[in-house]
């Protein structure tokens, strides 16, 4: 018999680490090879990981709603054992192994640098990924974020700190920033602390609140309410828009095109492309197509920026908003759809919005978009201002197609004929998108669309 261990598996280029949401077996279960152990969650999607192995779980180390980095052992499985009464191990959560990376930051808690608790109020200061992934499965909000005092580099706000004042908060006992610190600090620490605490004028005055607080949270909002929790993926779609719009000075230019040509086309050949091709022919397969063939004309439009430098995007990934069942959007992403024929992006964005659909996306479904297309028209809407999916610099709205009467300018002079018109937007990122730029690449687009063969051949 042996020992495997199962690690938490990379979801992704950009994914460091991932939150268990359930886990389908305990210590003791038996598990075969490819059964699915957990689930977990990223910023992008969920997943399930499966078994690596046959056997006995031995241990579980780590507790539903952990957040986890990648590569860190989360179970033990021994393989070619069987199911015992004896076997179940009480969750190691003291084992040696998955405390060294979720505490990285633990040096910089010996100092009392708690003092420094002004420049958390600095609106430009950095939070990482699994700061960030915690605030916004507590729906932390940025602004209550910038509150909390750091402990970091900078007065950077640690794992430790943004934890220590949710455990604090759901408990309901509101203290100073300086407790808030000390709360985190090993006992070794305290005398040091301590100064910093007395030195505070506002603790004794902080307790009295505390017994009012268990008034129900209904009452700051009236009677005739019904509050709602936000589920995990509403706050991470909430923190990642309100990021975007700190990140990225947002501009956006409209223009209209007259896509009567890609009407008449489609409806004419999608009996005949799905009888022919296996697949339903939609209008985003050619929308995207009309974007590659600009974005190759504006490569600007394809990156993204890293500081003071402009990271431009050799592949082109067009990522393409998708609703989920529980009314959420994702952002499927078709890789190197450069390299693709119109079939061929059918095809993929026909697999992703199933995908999306059924719950089935993949984590790899979600990265390494360098564009990104979203269907406002689809509800309804005319137009929209979308906000760009970071670290991209552009998104592209399409707006609902309606018949409109308009002025077409003939051999014999102008007519009015009665024509499908759509209206695009396309937001982008002023820092190094220009009005120019984004105004031509988005005329561009247009052009593209309204240049249509009407008698393309399948």
């Amino acid at each position: 018999m042996a020992i495997v261990d199962l690690v938490m598996p990379k979801m992704g280029e950009s994914i460091m680490e991932a939150t268990v949401l359930k886990w389908h077996k305990k210590a003791g279960d038996t598990v075969r090879m490819d059964e699915t152990v957990l689930e977990i969650a990223t910023d992008k999607v969920d997943s399930e990981v499966p078994s690596t192995a046959e056997g006995v779980i031995t241990e579980v180390l780590f507790k539903e709603n952990d957040v986890v980095p990648v590569g860190t052992i989360i179970a033990r499985i021994e393989s070619g054992a069987s199911a015992s009464p004896s076997a179940p191990i009480a969750p190691a959560v003291t084992q040696p192994q998955p405390a060294p990376s979720p505490v990285a930051a633990a040096p910089a808690y010996i100092p009392p640098v708690a003092a420094a608790a002004p420049s958390a109020v600095d609106g430009n200061r950095f939070y990482s990924p699994l700061v960030l992934n915690i605030a916004g499965k507590e729906g932390i909000s940025m602004a209550e974020l910038e509150q909390i005092p750091g402990t970091g580099n900078e007065g950077r706000v640690t794992k430790k700190d943004i934890l220590q004042y949710v455990a604090n908060r759901k408990a309901g006992v509101p203290m100073p920033a300086a407790v808030l610190v000390q709360a985190t600090q090993p006992s070794a620490t305290v005398p040091t602390a301590t100064p910093v605490v007395a030195a505070t004028p506002t603790p004794p005055a902080t307790p009295p609140p505390s017994p009012t607080k268990p008034e129900p949270a209904t009452s700051n909002y009236g009677n005739n309410v019904e509050v709602i929790e936000m589920d995990r993926m509403r706050k991470l779609i909430a923190d990642h828009m309100v990021r975007s719009k700190a990140t990225s000075p947002h501009v956006t230019s409209f223009t209209e095109c007259d896509v009567t040509n890609i009407v008449r086309w489609r409806e004419k050949a999608k009996k005949e492309f799905e009888k022919k091709y296996g697949e339903k022919i939609t209008f985003t397969p050619i929308f995207i197509e009309a974007i590659v063939n600009c974005i190759r004309k504006y490569p600007m439009i394809n990156s993204s920026v890293d500081g003071d430098k402009i990271i431009v995007k050799k592949d082109i990934n067009i990522g393409m908003a998708a609703a989920l069942p529980s009314g959420n959007l994702i952002v499927p992403v078709i890789k190197n759809a450069d390299t693709k024929n119109l079939l061929g992006i059918t095809k993929d964005v026909n697999s992703l919005a199933n995908a999306a659909r059924t719950n089935k996306l993949k984590a790899d479904d979600t990265q390494g978009g360098t564009f990104t297309l979203t269907n406002v028209g689809t509800f309804g809407s005319l137009m929209g201002t979308p906000i760009i999916n970071q670290p991209q610099v552009a998104i592209l709205a399409v707006g609902s197609i309606k018949k409109r009467p308009m002025v077409i300018e003939t051999a014999e002079g102008d007519v009015i004929a009665i024509r499908h018109m759509m209206y695009l937007s396309l937001s982008y990122d002023h820092r190094i998108v220009d009005g120019s730029l984004g105004a031509s690449f988005l005329t561009a687009v247009a052009n593209e669309l309204e240049a249509f063969d009407p008698h393309r051949e399948l």
